[in-house]
């Protein structure tokens, strides 16, 4: 009989992979707060798509826009405005630029890298108002963009910041929402069928401070829109929404997230999409962090989205990390399906055709979020926008 002996010797120099790596002791990110962020370009590596913020993203669509140097410009903008916000231009080294994020992704940064100078919304006034920036006439050259929203110490208001006409823009988005502010931001693309559009919108909540951000993504090639929202002192709130409609040979894509960071803080992450037609893709990513010192929180992001033809792909990846055991609630759920046929059958049993049934729900999966607005001239174009998809499909 042979008896099984554990040997005493030491390994090898080289055995079983056991060398120093060329770079040192590789530590992996333990936690979403953890991720390198940098201002300068040079600080992170070119984009291979194997990154993990990139592995979803069609990257050699918008090389340009990660690695090429970026006309750093003043954007052709439209603008509309009332009483209590200002729209003007303010120079690179503004105290208020970085006070909201800083960049995690090679976009990002090359586009803070490029730009001139910053796009200031300020909102002032504690009455309702309503400000609308369109970026508009932008061309084919790569375009790098910043823009700052301000909203002051009890103030209220909503401003729309839209696109539309051909681009190729990365761009960074800066929301600073001050103690007992309510801020309404809908961020609306509707670029051309050539556009390229890449954003990361960075907002921090002050204060018992409350923040409603909307993306509404139907227009562009491929469009990535990225809100990051630091809920950084007691009893911020925010709730993030989006809407997209992919159509075939289109990438939309949002990766949310969310980190409360203070105690008695709420958050809702609702985004709600539809896809039709051959290569139409769409990818949603949310992270919710809730760090030791959030005690209270009150969190809960879902993601839905309906499928209407062959073809299509849509990923959607919920996460969702908790530090603290003292909070009051906390989940996430994604779900991504066809047609229910019993709401079909419903329509049709009373005479509304296939066609026209399958609009019908599609419409009301989607304006539930349009509806949440809150201004009907805006929520009537939008609804009229995505009419003319639902034509389309």
């Amino acid at each position: 009989m042979t008896v099984a002996t554990q040997s005493t010797a030491m390994p090898t120099a080289g055995q079983h992979g056991l060398v120093a790596h060329s770079d040192g002791p590789v530590v992996p990110v333990q936690t979403r707060s953890e991720r390198f962020r940098s201002v300068e370009v040079a600080d992170f590596a070119p984009v291979t798509g194997r990154e993990h913020e990139w592995k979803l993203s069609p990257v050699a669509a918008f090389a340009d826009l990660t690695s090429g140097e970026l006309d750093g410009a003043r954007l052709g903008l439209e603008t509309s405005g009332a009483e209590g916000v200002a729209v003007e231009w303010i120079a690179r080294d503004d105290a208020r630029i970085g006070t909201a994020g800083t960049p995690e992704e090679r976009a990002s940064a090359n586009a803070w890298t490029n730009f001139g100078e910053a796009l200031l919304v300020r909102v002032t006034g504690e009455d309702d108002k309503i400000a609308t920036v369109t970026r508009t006439g932008l061309g084919a050259t790569p375009r790098a963009a910043h823009t700052v929203i301000e909203a002051a110490p009890n103030s209220r208001g909503l401003v729309v910041l839209g696109g539309t006409g051909s681009a190729r823009l990365s761009e960074n988005v800066e929301v600073i929402v001050g103690e007992g502010a309510n801020l309404t931001v809908v961020s609306v693309q509707e670029w051309d069928d050539d556009a390229v559009h890449l954003a990361s919108h960075f907002a921090r909540i002050g204060r018992d401070a409350k923040l409603k951000h909307i993306v509404v993504s139907l227009g562009g090639k491929v469009v990535r829109v990225n809100p990051s929202t630091h809920l950084a002192e007691q009893g911020g709130d925010v709730e993030a929404l989006g809407l997209y409609f992919s159509d075939a040979g289109q990438h939309l894509e949002q990766q949310v997230y969310v980190h409360h960071d203070a105690p008695n803080t709420r958050s809702r992450v609702t985004y709600k999409g539809a896809l039709q037609g051959e290569g139409a893709r769409s990818v949603w990513i949310g992270d919710v962090l809730i760090g030791n010192a959030a005690v209270g929180t009150d969190s809960y992001e879902q993601n839905r989205n309906l499928v209407l033809s062959d073809g299509t792909r849509a990923d959607s990846i919920p996460n969702l990390e908790i530090e603290t055991g003292d909070i009051a609630g906390a989940g996430h759920a994604s779900a991504t399906g066809r047609f229910d046929d019993e709401q079909l059958f419903y329509l049709m049993a009373r005479g509304i055709t296939e066609e026209e049934a399958r609009r019908l729900v599609v419409r009301g999966f989607l304006t539930e979020i349009v509806q949440q607005i809150g201004v009907a001239e805006l929520e009537e174009r939008l609804t009229a926008a995505l009419e003319a998809e639902l034509q389309g499909a």
